[in-house]
């Protein structure tokens, strides 16, 4: 009869490092290091910035900026917007006895990126206005289009590449008055 002590290994019993079961273990936290490191990397590779620096001020600036979109209303401004394979294109139209600028300044503003933002300057040629643009990808954006002296803007939500989309004058009906403090 032969006994058997719980301090002899049989020959059978194989070493831990070739069991599976602690490797899967020790999977787990260095898995989860390495998440650490690429995320990390990730952050400070790409710097998502403050979509404006002076959030503040613009909100107080509220008043200004309606006062604009008022006085594109008065002047009965409407524009239709193309933007396709790198160039901007904008029809502007107005009423009777209306003087149209020879530039325009279109801003094509990216909903949380900063750095995603452009403004470009659209010279009069022929009836319509036309720039170059380098678009950096497609999706959503504000559109902005103002004269060079800041005096009135049109604005829309535009899906790029975009074509016959129309920036219209606010209407009173749709617009709130913000009061500064």
């Amino acid at each position: 009869m032969s006994a058997t002590s719980p301090l002899h290994h049989s020959a059978a019993t194989k070493p831990w490092y070739r069991e599976p079961w602690p490797w899967f273990l020790m999977s787990l936290p260095v898995t989860a290091v390495l998440a650490g490191i690429v995320t990390t990397v990730y952050a400070v590779r790409t710097n998502d910035g403050v979509v404006a620096d002076d959030y503040y001020k613009q909100g107080l600036a509220i008043n200004q900026t309606l006062a604009r979109d008022d006085m594109a209303a008065q002047l009965g401004l409407r524009a239709s917007l193309d933007v396709v394979d790198g160039m901007a294109q904008v029809s502007l139209s107005g009423k009777d006895g209306v003087t149209l600028p020879t530039e325009l300044r279109l801003t094509l503003s990216h909903p949380t990126r900063q750095g995603g933002d452009q403004q470009v300057v659209l010279k009069r040629t022929g009836a319509a206005y036309r720039g170059e643009l380098v678009l950096q990808g497609s999706g959503l954006r504000t559109v902005i289009l103002e004269d060079a002296m800041r005096s009135w803007r049109l604005s829309a939500g535009v899906q790029l590449p975009a074509t016959g989309t129309e920036l219209l004058p606010r209407t009173p009906a749709t617009a709130s008055v913000v009061t500064a403090p």
